[in-house]
Formats: structure tokens, C-alpha cells, sequence
């Protein structure tokens, strides 16, 4: 029994010394892994991925991913300013890649290291398309949500041992249960709201930012309409997965744009580029 009070000590002392605020959300968020640690594994992913793919330069699409993505980073650099956080950015080693891939895909890893895949591009449709794309991804990395992935994969692991520690006087088939049980539960109950709450949260921080950076956030939600399209309508329920229905998210967006526009207007941005 004080074994198992012990590991529940340590696994509370743990979250509360592991904790930082984040600048974009205000929120304390797990921290258990540094991004002293996480930034250099990230960057060398990256430099994996692109070895191991076709990476398209000198092409107006690659010229544009370049383009749209210094235009997301400034305009964090300056909502960061404007907020107090200078040098929050010193670390990241901004980089935006084109790869010849027909998935429908991009991401940004923790650090700034940004990919797109040329299958997501028809559906971008154009320049302001792939801004609200870069805003989400580059808020994925700016809310540390990989680092508060990673914490929470650790703190899940922490519960399993446990769990196998309060069940170690139960039958081999009794302790299997209570893990499965542990197992669905932890995954239904905490992994998937933790990550469906990532992406609600990127997409107001993306929606600020590429209006910051001059773009037109009505536009997001008709890129998620052309999203929900392209998917056939093939999705999991909600609660069984890790981002927010399609529905959802555009009903999200279009009600936080008139927000974006306010916040843009604080950094002089009356108008928007053209949609072309």
C-alpha cells in the first residue's frame, strides 16, 4: 500500500513541478520534456524526412509555401512582442518545404521545421488556402502541443505501472482486464478530448495569426468545407477521435473570424490580400 501511495505522490509532484504557461494560450501545460530536448530530435526528424522525399524548390507553389510561412512567423514574432514575450521565438530555426507527396497532409514540427505536401494544395486552392493551413500548423508548434503530447504519453505510462502495481495481487487474468480497462479508458477519457482540445485551440491561435499576417480568416472555414468534401464524409464519431468534426470546426471558425479581424487590426491590418 505505500508503494502504491508512493507512486502516486511522485506522479502528482511530477505534474506540478512540470508545468509552464504558454504565451498564445495562457494555459499551464504539462512540460515534461524540455525543448532543449525535444527541439534538436525534431530537427533531426525533419532532416530525415527530407532526405528520405522528393523536395520540390525554385516552383512558384515552393516559392509560395515560403512565402505564406515567413509571413505566419513574423506575424507570431509580433503578436509575441506586442504580448511581452520577446525572445520566445530565438529558439525556433524556421523552415518551409514543399514535398512531392500525394497525401493531404502538412505539419510543423516543435522548433518551426514546416512541410506540405503537394496533395494538399489542390485543396488549399490558393495562397490564403495554404495560410489558414501554415496558421494551424505553425500554432501547433508555437502552444507546445508536441511537448504536451509527449508529457501526457508519459503520465498515461506512469498510470499503467500503477495500475499493474494496485492489481499485483489479482489473477494474471483479473490484472489484464483492469489494463485493458485502464488502456480504453485513458485513451477515451483523457488522449482524445487532450487532443481534440490541440486542435480546437490551433485553430483560433492559426485563424489570429494568418489574419495578422494580412490573410482573410473568412476564408478557413471554407477551406474546411473543402476538406470535409475531400474526406467522402468518411469519419469516426467525435469522441473517438483526435480532432473536432468537420462541422464543428467550421462552425468554430467562422465564428471566431470576426474575432481575427479585431486582433489584426490592432497590428494595423484593415485589409486583406486578395484571394487568387
Amino acid at each position: 500500500m505505500k508503494f502504491k501511495k508512493a507512486i502516486l505522490s511522485l506522479g502528482i509532484i511530477v505534474v506540478i513541478l512540470s508545468c509552464a504557461t504558454n504565451p498564445f494560450t495562457d494555459k499551464k501545460t504539462l512540460a515534461l520534456v524540455s525543448n532543449d530536448q525535444l527541439f534538436p530530435s525534431a530537427f533531426a526528424q525533419y532532416n530525415q524526412v527530407l532526405a528520405e522525399n522528393k523536395v520540390i524548390t525554385g516552383t512558384s507553389d515552393a516559392e509560395m509555401i515560403t512565402r505564406v510561412g515567413q509571413r505566419i512567423a513574423v506575424a507570431a514574432e509580433r503578436w509575441l512582442n506586442a504580448h511581452g514575450h520577446h525572445g520566445y521565438l530565438d529558439d525556433y530555426k524556421w523552415e518551409y518545404t514543399l514535398i512531392e507527396s500525394e497525401q493531404v497532409n502538412a505539419w510543423c514540427m516543435p522548433g518551426g521545421k514546416i512541410a506540405f505536401y503537394t496533395g494538399i494544395l489542390p485543396i488549399a486552392q490558393n495562397e490564403t488556402g495554404v495560410a489558414a493551413i501554415m496558421g494551424h500548423e505553425v500554432a501547433h508548434a508555437l502552444a507546445n502541443h508536441g511537448q504536451q503530447r509527449m508529457s501526457s504519453g508519459m503520465l498515461q505510462q506512469l498510470g499503467g505501472v500503477g495500475v499493474a502495481v494496485a492489481t499485483g495481487n489479482e489473477s494474471a487474468e483479473k490484472q489484464q482486464m483492469w489494463m485493458q480497462a485502464y488502456g480504453l479508458g485513458s485513451t477515451i477519457g483523457l488522449a482524445l478530448p487532450f487532443s481534440r482540445g490541440h486542435e480546437t485551440e490551433a485553430d483560433k491561435i492559426g485563424l489570429y495569426l494568418m489574419a495578422v499576417a494580412g490573410y482573410n480568416p473568412d476564408e478557413a472555414a471554407e477551406l474546411w468545407k473543402r476538406m470535409k468534401a475531400n474526406s467522402g464524409g468518411q469519419a469516426p464519431p467525435e469522441f473517438l477521435s483526435t480532432h473536432p468534426s468537420n462541422d464543428s470546426r467550421i462552425t468554430n471558425l467562422q465564428a471566431l473570424a470576426p474575432k481575427a479581424k479585431e486582433e489584426a487590426q490592432k497590428y494595423g491590418v484593415t485589409s486583406f490580400r486578395p484571394i487568387n
